[in-house]
C-alpha cells in the first residue's frame, strides 16, 4: 500500500479551523508522552481495532508505544506513519524534538500490510507537528503537539533563526466534529493515485461512550503520575549531585582556609619566640643578632605568604576571563635570565640559556609567560647550592614548544614530586638551610598553563638536580576547547 500527500498539510490549522476549536495548552514533552501512553493503554485493554494516523518523534521511547499496540491488537489494526523523506532545512525541528538522523523521520516498523508510510513534501508544515489520531467506530481521539514558528534575528549575522525554546502547544480531543475535520483535510490532501485510507461510509462518533472516557481519564492520571515520579527522581538525583558538589567545594574551601591560617601562624610563632628571647636580661650580642635575624627572616616569610596569596587569589579570579596572546619565547626568556644573573653570580652559579629566535610563537595568558619563567627560574636558583649550574633551553616538539629548566640543585624525592604543585607545599630537605617561600609559585605556574592548554612535567633525583619541562601550544595549534573559549 502506498500513500502520499499531494499538497501541504497542517493538522494544527485544520483543528483551529473548526468552529469553537479546542484550546491549546502549553505543556511539556513528558506530558505528551503520558497522553500517548494512556491512549495506547486504553486501546489495548479494550482491544479496539483502530486505524491510527501518527507522526511522533523517532526515538524508541515513542515508537515502542505504537509497536506495543500493534503487537497486542495484531492484524486488525492499521497504522499510517507520516514521514518527511528529504533532509529538512537547517534550524527546523520537530515538535518535541522528532528529527531523525539527517533530518528524516524514521520508524522502527518493518514493511508490512499493517504499517503504511505516508510520504510528506520536504517543506511540509507537519515538520513542526506531532500527532496521534485514533479512528474507530467505537472510539476516535486526537492528540496533537505543535511548536509555533517564532523567528528572531541573529544580532551578529543578521540571519533569522527559529527559537528552539518555544513552548509546545498540545491539543487533546475526542470531539467527532474536530476529528472529522482533520480526517477530511487528510483525504483531500492525499494524491489521487494513493489507496483509500478508510471505508467510504466511515463517520467519527460524536463522542465516545462515557465508560471509555472514564477509563481514559483514569489511565491519563496514572501515566502522568508515573512520569511525574520519574521526573522527580531525576531532579532529586540531580539536586543531590549538585549538593554533593557544593559540599565538596565547601570542604575544599575550609581546608584551604585552614592551610592559610596554619601557614600564616607559623612565622608569627617564630617571631613571638624571637621577641620573647630578646627580652632576656643576660642576652649576649651574638645571640641578640641571631634573634634579630630570625625576626627579619620570619617577617620576610610572612610577607612572601601574603603576597603569594594575593597573587593567587587575583589570578584565580581573573584567569577564566583573561584572553590569550601570541608571544615569542625569544622576547621574554633572555630578559628574565639577565635579571637573575646578579643572583646567580652572587651564589657562584653558572646560569645560561638557549632560545632560538626562529621558534614559533606560542599562546599564553597575557603576561603569563613572564610569570612562568620567573617562578621556575627563581626555584632553580633557590634550590641550587653555590657553584651549581642552571640551564634554560627551548625547542620545538611537534605542535608544541618546550621550555626546559634544568639545575644541579638539591633535587626532589620521588614521593614528593606529585605534591609540589599543591598550595603551600614546600619540599622537605635534610639540609639545615631554610629556603623560605610561600609554596605557591608552582601552583601559579600550573594554573597559568591550564588556562592556555599547556602542561608541566618534572624529573628529579635527590642531590643531583631537577628538570622542569613546560609545553606550550604553538600558534595555530591551540587545543580546540581553549581556542573556542578564547574566540568568545
Amino acid at each position: 500500500m502506498n500513500v502520499s500527500l499531494a499538497k501541504d498539510l497542517s493538522v494544527y490549522q485544520l483543528v483551529m479551523g473548526v468552529q469553537a476549536p479546542p484550546k491549546p495548552l502549553s505543556l511539556s514533552p513528558a506530558t505528551l508522552l503520558s497522553l500517548v501512553r494512556a491512549q495506547i493503554d486504553l486501546l489495548i485493554e479494550q482491544q479496539i481495532a483502530a486505524t491510527l494516523w501518527v507522526k511522533l518523534p523517532p526515538e524508541k521511547i515513542w515508537q515502542s508505544e505504537l509497536a506495543r499496540y500493534q503487537s497486542s491488537v495484531g492484524a486488525s489494526s492499521l497504522i499510517y506513519t507520516c514521514q518527511i523523506e528529504e533532509r529538512e532545512k537547517e534550524g527546523d525541528e520537530e515538535a518535541g524534538g522528532d528529527k531523525g538522523e539527517g533530518g528524516v523521520n524514521v520508524s522502527i516498523f518493518p514493511s508490512s500490510p499493517h504499517h503504511v508510510p505516508v510520504h510528506l513534501p520536504p517543506d511540509s508544515q507537519l515538520r513542526r507537528e506531532n500527532f496521534l489520531m485514533v479512528l474507530s467506530p467505537q472510539f476516535c481521539s486526537l492528540i496533537l503537539a505543535h511548536r509555533p514558528l517564532k523567528k528572531r534575528k541573529n544580532q551578529t549575522s543578521g540571519k533569522v533563526n527559529t527559537n528552539k525554546n518555544q513552548p509546545l502547544l498540545i491539543i487533546t480531543t475526542v470531539e467527532g466534529r474536530v476529528i472529522q475535520q482533520v480526517l477530511d483535510g487528510i483525504q483531500q490532501a492525499i494524491a489521487p493515485e494513493s489507496s483509500p485510507i478508510l471505508p467510504a461510509d466511515f463517520i467519527c462518533p460524536t463522542v465516545p461512550q462515557a465508560a471509555l472516557m472514564n477509563q481514559l481519564l483514569a489511565k491519563q492520571l496514572l501515566r502522568q503520575d508515573e512520569i511525574n515520579r520519574q521526573i522527580i527522581t531525576i531532579r532529586t538525583t540531580k539536586f543531590q549531585q549538585q549538593n554533593q558538589e557544593l559540599h565538596n567545594k565547601e570542604q575544599l574551601k575550609d581546608e584551604y582556609l585552614k592551610n592559610i591560617c596554619q601557614e600564616l601562624r607559623t612565622p608569627l610563632t617564630h617571631m613571638k619566640t624571637a621577641l620573647s628571647l630578646l627580652n632576656s636580661p643576660n642576652l649576649k650580642p651574638p645571640q641578640r643578632q641571631r634573634y634579630l635575624q630570625m625576626l627579619n627572616t620570619q617577617c620576610d616569610h610572612q610577607n612572601s605568604l601574603i603576597t603569594g596569596l594575593l597573587e593567587l587569589v587575583q589570578l584565580e579570579r581573573n584567569l577564566e576571563g583573561t584572553s590569550l596572546e601570541s608571544v615569542r619565547l625569544s622576547e621574554i626568556v633572555p630578559g628574565v635570565v639577565s635579571t637573575y644573573q646578579p643572583v646567580a653570580q652572587e651564589k657562584g652559579i653558572m646560569l645560561a640559556y638557549t632560545v632560538p629566535t626562529e621558534l614559533p610563537s606560542i599562546w599564553c595568558v597575557s603576561g603569563g609567560l613572564r610569570q612562568i619563567v620567573i617562578n621556575l627560574l627563581h626555584n632553580s636558583l633557590k634550590f641550587t647550592p653555590n657553584g651549581g649550574q642552571v640551564w634554560v633551553r627551548a625547542r620545538t616538539q611537534g605542535d608544541y614548544v618546550q621550555l626546559e629548566f634544568r639545575d644541579t640543585g638539591i633535587g626532589i624525592a620521588e614521593n614528593e614530586i606529585p605534591k609540589i604543585f599543591d598550595r603551600f607545599y614546600r619540599v622537605r630537605t635534610a639540609a639545615t638551610e631554610d629556603y623560605g617561600g610561600a609554596g605557591l609559585g608552582l601552583t601559579i605556574v600550573q594554573q597559568l598553563l591550564l588556562r592556555c592548554g599547556g602542561s608541566i612535567s618534572v624529573k628529579s633525583k635527590l642531590y643531583e638536580g631537577s628538570t622542569f619541562t613546560v609545553q606550550l601550544a604553538s600558534v595555530g595549534n591551540l587545543p580546540k576547547a581553549i581556542a573556542t573559549e578564547n574566540e568568545l
